[in-house]
């Protein structure tokens, strides 16, 4: 009986440190609230630290959610873009962060990455390697691994759609000429440009990129099908392998 006196006097006491351990924004001075702070003055009165304190709603007994804010920030150099590319186990690695508040950071981050795409309108027909970059830098930026895929066009360069075709891992992935064109077929396609990323942030082509893109355009030419650039992306911009005169 004693045991289990002694058992629920822990959990009790226990249940109300963890209480108390969690500070919410309704408890802080007013000035410190973001919420309010945000109703009150405006969004872009807000610093990233208390945007992500609203996401994060409260902190721990030590310190508040905008200085736990501050704490993510500064390991990431106060760089939203490299907090972007944070995956969830990174983030619940930061203490008063679980799993929860991780999804909550980086789907906030990714809405205002799609936000900009399309603020800068939809792309139906290509122009220019600068065309195909804006369409593909929504999926290729922010990533820890290489991704292949290919945009889809038709007559008079019109967009018709982009498929992915591989995954890799941090510095290379494997490429199928036979499922690029199997997709290319399915779509009726008359042309294609392909596209992958380099994590690294090195936007030189490797010879292995130039022999793949030589191969996989004399592919096309024997299908009638035109091969008219490859794009390697980054986080910080793009290369165009026709632009460069490598195709």
């Amino acid at each position: 009986m004693l045991s289990l006196f002694l058992f629920g006097a822990f959990s009790y006491f226990n249940a109300v440190e963890n209480y108390e351990s969690k500070i919410s924004i309704k408890s802080w001075a007013e000035e410190d609230r973001p919420r309010e702070k945000l109703s009150g003055q405006g969004r872009r009165a807000l610093t990233d630290a208390e945007l992500i304190a609203i996401l994060i709603g409260s902190g721990s007994r030590t310190e508040t959610a905008v200085e736990l804010s501050k704490r993510i920030l500064r390991h990431y150099d106060n760089d939203l873009n490299k907090l972007g590319k944070a995956s969830i186990a990174e983030l619940s690695k930061f203490k008063g962060i679980g799993e929860a508040k991780a999804i909550s950071i980086i789907a906030a981050l990714e809405i205002g990455r799609r936000r900009n795409e399309f603020e800068s309108g939809a792309i139906e027909v290509i122009t220019s390697s600068r065309d195909g970059y804006n369409i593909m830098r929504r999926h290729l930026m922010d990533l820890n691994h290489e991704e292949f895929w290919i945009i889809l066009l038709g007559r008079s360069n019109k967009v018709l759609g982009k498929e992915l075709i591989s995954k890799g891992g941090l510095s290379a992935t494997v490429c199928d000429p036979k499922i690029i064109f199997y997709s290319a077929l399915q779509y009726q396609a008359s042309g294609l440009i392909l596209v992958h990323n380099h994590p690294s942030g090195n936007l030189k082509p490797s010879n292995e990129d130039i022999q793949l893109t030589k191969k996989i355009s004399a592919a096309g030419r024997m299908l009638d099908m035109g091969v008219f650039d490859h794009l390697i992306i980054t986080d910080a911009g793009y290369l165009s392998l026709a632009d460069e005169g490598l195709m």
